[in-house]
């Protein structure tokens, strides 16, 4: 009897960009009612390969076959059509559009001329239901946490037909208590014989969830690995080439004088709401403080009050004992605070920009970036030294500093910010999401950077969706619920559990 064959099989793909061989001879399949994760460094070509499945990129060579058939994808619709849906990394979804509107886009219900949105509703509560989602379709998708959002990009490829599901980075901006439920979803599917490529950087939910491994180093399949034949540190030294250290050790800080301290800090988010709650902080000189929190606690809207992004509505913000109040970002910055966003396309880059620009990006008009009289014109071989400079000590993986940054991984995209806010000295700075979408080899490089950074005496505050990185990096630990900080805990003997209650209850968890 023949065996059946796989629901998807990629063979022979090779693409080449210029100046980069993205893909190179990679052969690659899923099986019905299997979960397969694709594992590779920042710029390995998982994307790229991924992107021309679902007809985002046109392959130079090999073709595509659904369940042994071979097929031409030449856009998303030809992929939805052979039951292929793919959850990207930055999420596909219209902001100002409700649940339904986001779903149903591109498909929709009619009722004679008119949009039929209460049928489309009801279709996609019991899609939801099945799946094990509370999700609201009536809700407009800026008013979702991330986590819900995500939950949005699952439903709406589904509600496509989706029998071949790509998930890209799925749990980059989740809690651990989100991934166990996006993980029971999949199981979920796979169990109704669903295909799932599963990409991720995270080796210990790669093992969790796969049934299979595949690892792309350079744009090459290096080998596959069933999780009972592997480890994670056999899947690092597949993924980048070398050993890796897979928590880096973060030494003993020797914190000095207060730099940030907020009193009674209150701010308010988009809605008019008040996402801070009188917050009190100190970091100080030589200490890496982390906040730990569920998304939609607080952290962002912290943030952005921090670096001048959004005026607080009541409470002191002080910097080396001297009030930055509500102060603009360009004389925040100017005091020594560098600060990487947490949406590296929206606020950290200029995504038209080469890449050379963007690495000057805050700093383009001082020497020796600039020149003559009040610095108004460019140094345009000051830039080129710099960012030749920046590229190769931080590992940017780019075919030339003049590409657009938009054409570069979303690993690579960080590493444009990071180098740019690490360079010189800082007195404070601020971290959000710093590793989001990063491979393993890339975390360790920003977190020894880090700890460089805070051993020369910088304060660093660090906001991170990871409890594992926040436990990892910091020295003290403040976890943050409905905008008030719940507690404040040396890293040292912290206990995650304790802290992930807390996150999830906040003061009910001590009661």
């Amino acid at each position: 009897m023949n065996e059946r064959p796989p629901a998807l099989e990629m063979r022979g793909i090779t693409k080449r960009f210029p100046g980069v061989l993205a893909n190179d001879d990679i052969t690659f399949d899923v099986r019905a009612g299997e979960i397969h994760a694709l594992l590779g460094e920042n710029g390995a070509g998982k994307t790229t390969l991924m992107n021309i499945l679902y007809g985002l990129v046109s392959p130079d060579t090999g073709e595509v076959l659904v369940d042994g058939t071979p097929v031409t994808i030449r856009d998303p619709s030809n992929a939805i059509a052979q039951g292929i849906g793919m959850v990207h990394q930055h999420f596909m979804l219209v902001p100002v559009l409700t649940v339904a509107e986001n779903v149903i886009l591109g498909q929709e219900l009619l009722r004679g001329p008119f949009l039929d949105l209460p049928q489309a509703a009801r279709r996609i509560r019991e899609l939801a239901t099945q799946l094990g989602f509370d999700v609201d379709p009536d809700v407009r998708i800026e008013q979702l946490p991330v986590g819900q959002q995500q939950r949005v990009e699952i439903l709406k490829a589904i509600y496509r037909g989706a029998r071949i599901l790509v998930l890209d980075e799925p749990t980059a901006v989740l809690t651990p208590q989100e991934t166990v439920e996006v993980f029971t979803v999949l199981r979920r599917l796979q169990a109704d014989g669903a295909a799932i490529v599963f990409i991720s950087h995270k080796l210990e939910e790669v093992l969790a969830i796969a049934d299979r491994i595949t690892v792309i180093r350079r744009g090459k399949v290096v080998g596959t690995r069933r999780p009972s034949e592997t480890s994670d540190v056999d899947l690092a030294v597949m993924m980048v080439g070398r050993e890796v250290l897979l928590r880096v050790d973060r030494g003993k800080s020797h914190p000095g004088d207060v730099v940030l301290k907020t009193e009674g800090l209150r701010v308010k988010d988009d809605r008019g709401h008040e996402a801070v709650r009188g917050v009190d902080l100190e970091v100080r000189a030589g200490e890496i403080l982390g906040i730990a929190g569920v998304a939609g606690n607080g952290q962002d809207e912290l943030v952005d009050a921090l670096v001048g992004l959004r005026r607080p509505a009541g409470g002191k913000v002080l910097l080396g004992g001297a009030e930055i109040t509500g102060a603009p970002t360009r004389r925040i910055r100017d005091l020594g605070v560098a600060h990487v966003p947490g949406d590296r396309q929206r606020f950290g880059l200029v995504l038209p920009y080469p890449v050379e620009d963007n690495l000057v990006l805050t700093s383009f008009d001082e020497p020796p970036f600039a020149t003559g009289p009040l610095n108004l014109l460019r140094n345009d071989a000051a830039i080129d030294e710099w960012s030749e400079r920046l590229i190769k000590e931080f590992d940017i993986r780019t075919p030339s500093r003049d590409v657009r940054a938009a054409t570069l991984s979303g690993g690579n995209q960080q590493k444009i910010i990071v180098a740019r806010e690490f360079r010189g000295a800082n007195r404070l700075v601020i971290l959000d999401q710093p590793t989001r979408g990063l491979d393993v080899g890339s975390i360790e490089f920003i977190h020894r950077r880090a700890i460089e950074k805070r051993d020369a005496g910088t304060a660093i505050l660090l906001t991170s969706a990871d409890l594992d990185e926040v436990l990892e990096l910091s020295d003290r630990i403040a976890v943050m619920f409905r905008g008030h900080i719940v507690a404040i805990f040396d890293a040292a003997v912290a206990e995650r559990d304790r802290i992930g209650l807390l996150m999830a209850k906040g003061g009910a968890a001590a009661a």
